[in-house]
Formats: C-alpha cells, sequence, structure tokens
C-alpha cells in the first residue's frame, strides 16, 4: 500500500554553465605577462593590475613595462574578472597584439637559418589548449626549435594555452599548416626523419637514434597519430611502461621522447 502522504519529487534540470570566452589577445598570470613583457619587441599593449598587489613579482612586472613603454593601469578585481572571465588571472591582465604563428614557408625559412640539426614536434590534432601549453612549454626546455600543429581541428595558440606554456608560447616558433601529411613529405625531401609514436609499435624508443634532423609526431587525445599521419612517418616507436596505464597525455609523451632525444644529442 503506497503511503500518500509521500510526495513525488521532481527532478530538476541542472543548468550547463556557459562561461564567456577570453579574447584570443588577451593574456593573463603575472608570469605569462612578464614573459610577453621581457621578448626585444613585447606585443603587450596595455595591462591591468589588482591595486591591492603589491610584492616583488608586480615591481619585477612594473619594470619591464616601463622600459617597454607599455601603458599600466591599476584597477578593481572587478575590471580585470570582466576582461578575462572565469580564470585564475593573479590580479594581472594584458592586452597584447596577436601573437602570430608561423605557415609553411616561415617554418621553412626557420630551418633553413638552423645551424644544427632540427628537433621538431608534430602535434597531429591535439584540441586541448591546456595539453598544448603543456607541450611548447616542454618543447622549449628540451631544446626543439619548433612546434608544429594543423590549423583545423587543432588548438592554437588560446589564452589558456600561452598561459599554461608559463611563457615559452613567446619564445618558441609555433607553425599551424594547412596539411600535415604533406608538411611530413616536404619535411623528408629536406632530410628530416620523422618518428610516430603507438602502443602497438615493436620498437623501443630507446632503440632508436635521435641524434639528427628530426620530428617526433604525436596524436591527438585518447586517438594517437591518423592512419594517414602514421604512413608519413619514417618509424614509429613505443614508450616503455610500467602499471596498468594504457597510455601517457600527449604532453607527458612529448617530455619523454623530447628529453630522449636532449640525452641523446648531449652525449
Amino acid at each position: 500500500m503506497k503511503d500518500k502522504s509521500l510526495k513525488p519529487i521532481k527532478r530538476r534540470k541542472t543548468k550547463t554553465a556557459h562561461h564567456a570566452p577570453i579574447d584570443p589577445d588577451v593574456i593573463f598570470g603575472l608570469h605569462a605577462v612578464q614573459a610577453a613583457l621581457e621578448v626585444p619587441v613585447s606585443r603587450v599593449k596595455e595591462i591591468w593590475l589588482a591595486a591591492e598587489r603589491q610584492d616583488n613579482r608586480v615591481d619585477n612586472l612594473l619594470a619591464a613595462a616601463n622600459e617597454q613603454g607599455v601603458v599600466i593601469h591599476f584597477s578593481e578585481r572587478e575590471t580585470l574578472d570582466k576582461i578575462a572571465p572565469d580564470v585564475q588571472h593573479q590580479g594581472c591582465v594584458a592586452k597584447c597584439r596577436p601573437l602570430e604563428s608561423l605557415d609553411e614557408k616561415g617554418l621553412f625559412d626557420l630551418l633553413d637559418n638552423l645551424n644544427e640539426p632540427p628537433l621538431l614536434l608534430i602535434l597531429d590534432g591535439v584540441q586541448d589548449p591546456h595539453n598544448l601549453g603543456a607541450c611548447l612549454r616542454t618543447a622549449e626546455a628540451s631544446g626543439a626549435h619548433a612546434v608544429i600543429a594543423p590549423k583545423d581541428r587543432a588548438s592554437g595558440l588560446t589564452a589558456t594555452a600561452i598561459k599554461i606554456s608559463s611563457g615559452s608560447a613567446e619564445r618558441l616558433p609555433f607553425a599551424q599548416v594547412t596539411n600535415i601529411a604533406r608538411l611530413m613529405r616536404e619535411l623528408q625531401q629536406r632530410g628530416v626523419w620523422l618518428i610516430g609514436t603507438s602502443g602497438d609499435s615493436e620498437t623501443s624508443l630507446y632503440q632508436t637514434k635521435l641524434t639528427g634532423p628530426m620530428a617526433i609526431v604525436l596524436g591527438a587525445e585518447g586517438k594517437g597519430i591518423r592512419h594517414l599521419t602514421r604512413e608519413n612517418c619514417d618509424e614509429v616507436v613505443f614508450i616503455p611502461m610500467q602499471g596498468e596505464a594504457e597510455s601517457l597525455n600527449v604532453s607527458v609523451a612529448a617530455g619523454v621522447c623530447l628529453f630522449e632525444a636532449f640525452r641523446q644529442r648531449s652525449l
């Protein structure tokens, strides 16, 4: 017998939060803004600082901004929240000229002017800007000369990617190309050895020579490199792992591969 005193529970639909997109020409966070100020010709136009922030990091940022002749506004945090909504901006936001990526011609000009064998990172469709930013940071730290990604269905240099890169996006060339497979063939014609990564390969990364002109090719999150991309690789290797994990985050895989190349090149 049903208890009539119990009323049926009404299920309410949960509204999905829609965060306002950040202007791609806005960067945020003390480290990201400081890095943008420290290049020879800064792209920073204006900076907003939270009025209550007073510490050594802010003093260093102010000195760099004054040297570059950048306009500084001391504002309430609400103002910064409007410019860079829904992010941890640390009381520092800047509006900039666009951070330009290289095209195919710019990339080849870069390679032609290197005085050492090129080390490149090719990202085959990485869509998460956090992963792109982390890959840029890893690539710079390991001595890579450029990071390459497709223009379509992949993350570009968004405000989040720039923030996560911790300044590397300002210093390391980033190329966006129309056709990754065609670019890979053109790199091969220039003598660049293309090394893809896949868990089903039988060749270990640590059994592979990584000292000549080369590019490490990594795939998208959870999918790996595409079939056509793999076909254009000269060699495919796997990263030895223990435990139950089936794969690594793309930025972690980039670190393992690039620093093994760095180790071999340093010998």
